[in-house]
């Protein structure tokens, strides 16, 4: 079974075909970095403009890579939500038109569960039950996933997500948009006990996530330094932040890990591609025997695959949409779960 998936839920324009959902025959992206990089941010209108000029020959390539014809699609699967409306509605229209003038039934995928799918496109294998800690520009979410359609969201951030402040940390460092590359390039020379930055707790929760603090934390460490004119060593400043952050939400996940008994753990989302990150939950999950599932760098940021990966798992839940689907900024994960 081959489906197609289109991605469109931020700054990436992207469409990709996926044979049984594991079998990945093409995967195009096109992104738009460069352009919000003289932002210093995604501008969403922008990136609406742009989706719609290169949704177009982003599909057609897909198919032409993947050396495949509308004809031998078996279904249409989109991102419907969460995501930046303009965004999401540019990929959702092309696909409903497509679905509709091909014949083919139509997919409304949610983004998390799209990034939770990355990591069988790396790990054929993996089944659930497992435990997954989706971390992300947007979104910092502890899930069980208890099936390939049903979630539980265990624990998210209250604030900022990871990614965010990754981005926000960069930009006080002086690094260009989007931070967490250069976040991490940073703190592979620098000492991660440098700076005492503050471990973000939530005292009614033991599985929820904070970041606001430690952004601030570090954001007034600049700027205090800064401000009576000393030296900074941006280098220290990434380590540690980067090493609190890592801590903080592998933590988080073991302890819910522990808490459900399961002892498989999945991370996925764009700051799953972090090396810090990566690093401390293969120390972790080595020293407690847990099995680990990291996707491959290629699938951790935004990209259609996973999308058509998850497509492939909904189509065979029976999940279908019509020509009313229309996309949703928000949306948990919790409301979509399969009964």
């Amino acid at each position: 079974m081959k489906i197609l998936g289109i991605e469109s839920s931020c700054d990436e324009t992207a469409a990709a075909v996926v044979e049984d959902g594991v079998t990945v025959l093409s995967n195009v992206v096109a992104s738009q970095i460069d352009e919000h990089r003289l932002y210093g941010g995604v501008v969403p209108e922008i990136a609406s403009r742009r989706h719609a000029e290169n949704i177009s020959w982003v599909v057609k390539e897909s198919l032409l890579k993947a050396n495949v014809t509308l004809d031998d699609i078996d279904a249409v699967a989109v991102t419907y939500a969460p995501g930046l409306i303009g965004a999401l509605l540019v990929g959702i229209s092309f696909a409903k038109g497509l679905a509709i003038a091909a014949d083919k039934p139509l997919i409304p995928v949610h983004h998390i569960a799209g990034h939770i799918a990355a990591n069988y496109l790396t790990h054929p294998n993996l089944e659930p039950p497992y435990i997954c800690l989706v971390i992300s520009g947007g979104h910092s979410h502890i899930i069980k996933v208890c099936g390939y359609t049903k979630y539980q969201v265990i624990g998210k951030t209250r604030d900022d997500a990871a990614g965010e402040c990754f981005d926000k940390t960069a930009r006080a460092l002086g690094f260009d948009y989007p931070g967490g590359k250069y976040i991490d390039e940073a703190a592979k020379h620098g000492d991660p006990d440098a700076f005492k930055f503050p471990k973000p707790r939530i005292a009614d929760s033991e599985f929820d996530l904070s970041f606001s603090g430690l952004k601030t934390a570090v954001i007034n460490t600049v700027h205090n330094a800064q401000q009576k004119g000393t030296q900074i060593n941006r280098a220290d400043i990434a380590a540690s932040f980067q090493h609190v952050t890592a801590q903080t939400l592998c933590e988080r996940t073991i302890a819910a890990s522990e808490k459900t008994g399961i002892k498989k753990i999945a991370v996925a989302g764009g700051v799953s591609a972090n090396s810090g990150v990566r690093g401390e939950f293969e120390r972790v999950c080595a020293q407690k025997g847990y099995e680990l599932f990291l996707p491959d760098m290629k699938y951790c940021g935004d990209n259609a695959a996973m999308i058509a990966c998850q497509g492939y798992f909904d189509f065979l839940s029976g999940k279908r949409a019509d020509s009313s689907l229309n996309g949703v900024a928000t949306l948990s994960l919790d409301k979509i779960s399969e009964n």
